[in-house]
């Protein structure tokens, strides 16, 4: 059986993606929960199973194999499911939903840096730095572009649940998190995301942890 190990539910953006990634690809899985930063993590990331990521996760292994970065985890996933569970039939969105991916897995450390995921809690607004408005400008173009373009009549960007959806669930989270400005469009997709059953599931375990990291605890500055 496929074995992944994810930090906290709560503020691991990255493990949410590669758990979403599994869910998606149908396989069983067993997860491994390992909270971040406690006073084990040191001597747990010189471990075995941490060693080929450097103890960053989440970190999926197959047997033997061993994958440790989300998007390679969508990647792998996606071939050892069949092809078809994570990225458009058409050619075109399918390039679309991998260029978006990509952009989003490289891109956005304003975003990132000043308004880490932390789903247990909801700040007031408050006006974010000009960095960080002009990368939620352009990740609501992108969301604008897809839906425009190859939502169709589904809910997701390219209609149905699928890799580019898993990318950027985080960001919505974030998004909810520090109340930030969105354009009219974007809540029905936010909605959507995280009214999906295996979000659902994620915020609901997220609530039970009892791990707390005070620096991912304040509003942002």
């Amino acid at each position: 059986m496929l074995k992944l190990i994810i930090g906290n539910r709560a503020y691991s953006s990255w493990s949410l993606r590669g758990w979403l990634a599994c869910k998606q690809s149908g396989l069983d899985f067993e997860e491994v929960v390992v909270p971040l930063y406690d006073e084990n993590w040191d001597r747990r990331r010189e471990g075995d199973e941490f060693a080929p990521s450097s103890g960053k996760v989440p970190i999926l292994w197959d047997d033997d194999v061993v994958v440790w970065d989300s998007l390679a985890i969508v990647e792998y996933l996606n071939e050892k499911s069949g092809g078809d569970r994570f990225w458009p039939e058409d050619m075109a969105a399918r390039a679309m939903a991998r260029s978006m991916a990509a952009e989003m897995h490289s891109g956005f450390s304003a975003l990132r840096k000043k308004h880490s995921m932390n789903i247990r809690q909801v700040y007031a607004p408050r006006m974010p730095d000009p960095d960080v408005l002009q990368e939620l400008g352009r990740i609501m173009e992108l969301w604008a572009q897809a839906r425009a373009r190859y939502g169709g009549d589904g809910e997701f960007l390219f209609g149905e649940f699928g890799a580019a959806d898993i990318m950027f669930a985080p960001v919505v989270t974030r998004i909810v998190t520090y109340s930030l400005p969105v354009p009219r469009f974007a809540p029905a997709y936010m909605s959507a995301v995280l009214q999906h059953p295996w979000m659902q599931d994620w915020i609901a375990a997220a609530q039970e942890e009892d791990w707390v990291i005070e620096q991912y605890e304040m509003p942002a500055g």
